[in-house]
């Protein structure tokens, strides 16, 4: 029988509060390694923050947190220092960068090289920050990698593309949905939800964000549309954005007027958006590029329809069960948006196809097909 293998994974920002998407999906997969693994060990490398529950050491998975100066500095002085104490076959860096200089094999999950595609600096100055390091850092790490792992068969031929690396070196293990987007709540659940956010009884989702990719713009102006071909209109919800932002927008249309239809409730809890879903009329996913979209299928598990993009990963995810526009033409989102609003079979329809869809990602399932990777560095080294 072959000895256990000790495995490192990094997950640098796992502890802090506001998780978004590669922390999810590394916490996801490390509560469910933590399950069905019970023979490997493993240390789980973090920076020391705030969340410090949110995964909890068992018998075979040491946590290893630790502070630095920068995003830099944690990951290119300190890890590769701490990695060489725990004496491990591999690491396995979780959120597309890793170390330039480790002392031992490297997998790397690749979720997507967006950054790669173009520089047009209208983030914000961190997320520009980000993008030319992960820039400098990403081609190098990814070629020295064993074993690149990302999350759909569209990133999959762009990476493969972009940075000349073998198919064999690259795997795609899809994201899951956490079984608390499948929960059922009651009326008056929902109705205290509603109340706490101050939130109207039907209502458009939009997760807002001010990365350039998230389309932010083209939604506003198709809503902008939406609202002048109707005569009821349904409001507009978005998540974790600045009301000033949008009014700008609105200024510049000449329809600052629009901004009572438009409700900021801030940042939500990751614990409550399966309520947010659920108290939503319709989610809005109109993204410019993805390399999976998670919300997608979180908005499905919650019986929402789902509009979202022709274009990058999203048809791949949504399949038939979502109605999917053009993210670069306001019309055709506000044709999308008044579609579903008014045709009462469509939204049956949808909602009963994404129910169905969502049963084709599993945390557990990518758990498995990530163990079958590790177990198979033992043969490679």
């Amino acid at each position: 029988m072959n000895k256990p293998l000790r495995i490192g994974i990094e997950a640098q920002r796992l502890f802090r509060k506001k998780k978004h998407g590669m922390e999810v999906v590394a916490l996801e997969l490390i509560r469910h390694l933590q399950q069905i693994d019970k023979i490997n060990q493993y240390v789980i490398f973090v920076r020391a923050d705030v969340d410090d529950r949110c995964v909890i050491e068992t018998q075979n998975f040491t946590i290893c947190a630790f502070k630095a100066s920068s995003y830099a500095d944690w990951e290119q002085c300190k890890l590769p220092k701490m990695v060489k104490i725990f004496n491990l076959d591999f690491l396995h860096s979780t959120c597309n960068t890793s170390a330039l200089f480790l002392s031992i094999p490297l997998i790397l999950t690749l979720h997507d090289i967006i950054y790669l595609e173009k520089v047009d600096f209208k983030g914000s100055a961190y997320q520009n920050l980000g993008n030319l390091y992960r820039r400098l850092v990403v081609p190098p790490v990814a070629r020295k990698s064993q074993v690149v792992i990302t999350v759909s068969n569209f990133e999959k031929d762009v990476i493969v593309k972009r940075l000349n690396l073998s198919e064999n070196k690259l795997q795609v293990i899809y994201n899951g949905v956490n079984d608390k987007f499948n929960h059922f709540y009651q009326y008056e659940d929902i109705a205290n939800f509603k109340k706490r956010y101050s939130l109207p009884e039907s209502f458009i989702l939009f997760l807002g964000n001010t990365a350039p990719k998230k389309n932010t713009y083209h939604v506003i102006i198709g809503f902008m549309e939406y609202c002048k071909s109707c005569k009821v209109i349904i409001p507009l919800v978005i998540l974790d954005y600045e009301r000033a932002d949008v009014l700008v927008i609105l200024e510049k249309h000449g329809q600052t007027n629009l901004i009572n239809y438009i409700i900021f409730p801030g940042f939500v809890p990751s614990d409550q958006m399966p309520l947010m879903y659920n108290a939503s009329t319709l989610f809005l996913y109109p993204s410019l590029r993805e390399s999976f979209g998670l919300p997608i299928l979180e908005a499905m598990a919650c019986n929402t329809p789902v509009i979202t993009s022709n274009t990058s990963c999203m048809p791949e995810i949504a399949a038939d069960a979502a109605l999917l526009v053009n993210p670069h033409d306001p019309m055709d989102i506000a044709h999308g948006i008044e579609k579903i609003i008014s045709d009462q079979e469509l939204q049956i329809t949808l909602k009963r196809k994404g129910l169905s869809r969502i049963a084709s990602f599993s945390w557990r399932t990518a758990a498995l097909q990530l163990l079958t990777i590790y177990n198979s560095m033992e043969t490679q080294n």
